[in-house]
C-alpha cells in the first residue's frame, strides 16, 4: 500500500472514532479543512461515500462502519507492537492515556502522579477529564477511573482511593430562619442545588441510608449544574443545600462557613478503582502507573 493511502485511512480512523473532524484534527495535528479533504479524496478514490456529514454532526456510513471494524483493528495492532518495543530501553516511555472524573483527579490521582511524573521523565501521561463514563475500548484509553461498583466485570481493577462519603451542606446564612432537615424527606422544604449527570442526562437522586434502610430522593431547587464544585461554591454563597463529596466540603465545616446535615444518613461508596481490558498487553511504563497509583 503506498504511504499516503495509509495516512488517508488514518485520517478516516480519526474522524470515524471522534465522530468529529475538529476533535480528529486536533488529534492529528492539522487544519478540519486538509482534514476534510484528505477523507473526500479517500471517499472519491474508493467510490463510496463514508462519513455521513451534517452542520452538527459525524457519523460512518455502513461502508464507513465496514472499513473502521475491518481496518481499526489492524492499525491498533501496529500501535500495539511498537508500544510493546518500549520495553527494550533502558528508561520506561511511552504515551498513556486515562479518563477520569474532576472529582477523582484532584483527590485520589494527582496527588500520586505528580511524584510519578518526576520520577519517570519519558512516560507522558494524557488525563482527559469527564462527567460521563467512557468506553475506554471504544476510545482507545489504556485505562479509566470509575467507583468500584461502577466498573464491568471483564475489566481488570485497581483500587486507587479509599472508601468516601457525600455530605449534604449549606451555609449558616441559608439557615438564618430554616429549620435544618432531620430526615431525608425534609429536604422537600428547602433550595437543594442538584447535580446532572451527563452519561444518562437524568437528575442524581441524593442517597441516603440508616439501619439497613435506603432512601434516594430527588431534590428541587432553583439551580442545577453538572459537577461538584460549582455546586459547593454555590452552597459556600447560601443558595441552598448541596450534595457533595465530603472531602470536598470537609474544610470547609471546620472553618464555620459550611454546616452539615443529615450526617448519619450519608452511607460509604467503595472507592475509586483504574481499570482496564483483562486481555491488554500492558507495556512497563503502564505497569509502573499502575503501581504507582495502587491504593497501599
Amino acid at each position: 500500500m503506498e504511504r499516503q493511502r495509509m495516512g488517508d485511512l488514518l485520517a478516516f480512523l480519526a474522524v470515524a472514532r471522534e465522530r468529529s473532524f475538529t476533535k480528529a484534527a486536533a488529534q492529528l495535528g492539522v487544519s478540519q479543512s486538509a482534514l476534510s479533504h484528505t477523507v473526500r479524496a479517500l471517499e472519491e478514490r474508493l467510490g463510496v461515500r463514508l462519513l455521513t456529514r451534517t452542520t452538527r454532526s459525524v457519523a460512518p456510513t455502513s461502508a464507513g462502519e465496514r472499513l473502521l471494524a475491518g481496518v481499526g483493528p489492524r492499525f491498533d495492532e501496529i500501535d500495539s507492537e511498537l508500544a510493546s518495543l518500549t520495553a527494550l530501553r533502558d528508561t520506561p516511555a511511552g504515551t498513556i492515556r486515562i479518563t477520569a472524573g474532576e472529582h477523582a483527579m484532584r483527590s485520589v490521582i494527582w496527588p500520586k502522579l505528580d511524584g510519578f511524573l518526576a520520577a519517570y521523565p519519558d512516560i507522558d501521561v494524557e488525563v482527559n477529564l469527564e462527567s460521563r463514563l467512557a468506553d475506554i475500548v471504544t476510545e482507545r484509553y489504556d485505562a479509566g477511573v470509575r467507583l468500584g461498583e461502577q466498573v464491568a466485570k471483564d475489566m481488570v481493577a485497581v483500587r486507587i482511593g479509599p472508601d468516601w462519603r457525600m455530605a449534604v451542606v449549606g451555609a449558616p446564612g441559608y439557615f438564618a430562619g430554616r429549620k435544618p432537615p432531620r430526615t431525608p424527606h425534609d429536604l422537600t422544604d428547602h433550595n437543594c442545588i442538584n447535580l446532572r449527570l451527563p452519561t444518562h442526562g437524568g437528575l442524581y437522586a441524593w442517597e441516603f441510608e440508616k439501619d439497613g434502610q435506603k432512601l434516594n430522593v430527588r431534590v428541587d431547587g432553583q439551580l442545577t449544574t453538572n459537577s461538584s464544585a460549582p455546586n459547593l461554591l454555590a452552597a459556600l454563597t447560601g443558595r441552598g443545600l448541596a450534595c457533595v463529596p465530603e472531602e470536598m466540603a470537609e474544610p470547609h465545616i471546620r472553618s464555620g462557613e459550611l454546616v452539615r446535615v443529615l450526617k448519619p444518613w450519608c452511607p460509604s461508596f467503595v472507592g475509586y478503582h483504574l481499570y482496564y481490558p483483562s486481555r491488554r498487553q500492558n507495556s512497563p511504563a503502564f505497569e509502573l502507573l499502575v503501581d504507582a497509583l495502587r491504593q497501599k
